[in-house]
């Protein structure tokens, strides 16, 4: 009977926190389900609909249809593909070296060197704007994507992800390699690079996320509109239309977000991974 009563005891508890979680995940979805629903509401265009709901009374998909023929969103789509397909290779790569240099390296002022890095992590984007935008000028990059590319190839956090990942895996796969001979580019390429898949993919969602989301620095360095990314494409629809076309302006942060959702779908196990393996330790 007491193993009985245990089993439904813990049945019962596992029940009790999956409703739980279960309503906060509701809850922390409503409002990406809302925009959706937004989207999908024609009459959202002539007023926004007050209390907000999650299903339309009129299921439409006038709005998206409107969404895939916008020439200057696919534009804003393509700029944005390609500032951070480019920022993501050349963060990530840079990242992967510096992250194994301070782990596995052996160099004087490696320790302060590092702490340099971190450091970085506490300087919030708003004071390095000025800096930034003179530098970007005084060599004619302005207008250019180059602003947009090269800053992330230096980021404190991911480089701080890297290191932290290479502590945990064994430095005899890096003593074995020297007794082959192997030199330190060999030893990463060959050894280490094939064991940083978890930590890649999470990097790369990361620095995706912050890349096609970047609104305040494009806002500087872009004057041009044929250069404008999806956010800025974004804020300049609403400014011109203000509170009208919600509906619209709905269905456009809806289709914003697709490339973050489908490459985080692709790319979540690798997550959980990486979380997995951090709390391996080698010897």
């Amino acid at each position: 009977m007491s193993a009985m009563s245990n089993k439904q005891a813990e049945r019962l508890t596992t029940s009790f926190k999956f409703i739980i979680l279960l309503i906060f995940g509701v809850l922390l979805m409503s409002p990406f389900i809302w925009m959706v629903s937004v989207g999908f509401d024609r009459t959202a265009n002539i007023t926004m609909p007050f209390p907000p709901r999650l299903i339309p009374e009129e299921v439409s998909g006038f709005n998206y249809g409107i969404v895939f023929e916008n020439g200057r969103l696919i534009a804003s789509y393509i700029n944005s593909a390609i500032v951070t397909t480019s920022s993501v290779f050349i963060g990530v790569s840079a990242s992967l070296l510096a992250g194994y240099a301070f782990s596995k390296g052996r160099f004087k002022g490696k320790k302060l060197l590092f702490i340099v890095v971190l450091c970085t992590l506490m300087i919030p984007m708003e004071p390095r704007l000025i800096p930034l935008y003179t530098m970007f000028n005084s060599v004619g990059l302005l207008n250019t994507f180059w602003p947009l590319i090269l800053p992330p190839l230096i980021n404190g956090m991911l480089i701080f992800l890297c290191k932290q990942f290479f502590d945990q895996l064994p430095d005899t796969l890096r003593e074995a390699a020297q007794i082959d001979g192997a030199g330190e580019f060999r030893i990463f390429f060959r050894v280490y690079f094939p064991l940083s898949g978890p930590i890649a993919a999470t990097m790369v969602i990361l620095a995706f996320i912050w890349s096609w989301n970047d609104f305040m620095w494009p806002l500087v360095v872009l004057n041009n509109q044929d250069l404008h990314t999806v956010p800025l494409y974004l804020a300049s629809f609403s400014l011109e239309n203000g509170t009208s076309l919600g509906g619209l302006t709905m269905a456009l942060a809806t289709v914003s977000v697709i490339p973050i959702v489908i490459l985080y779908l692709f790319l979540q196990r690798y997550i959980i991974q990486s979380i997995a393996l951090s709390g391996v330790k080698g010897e």
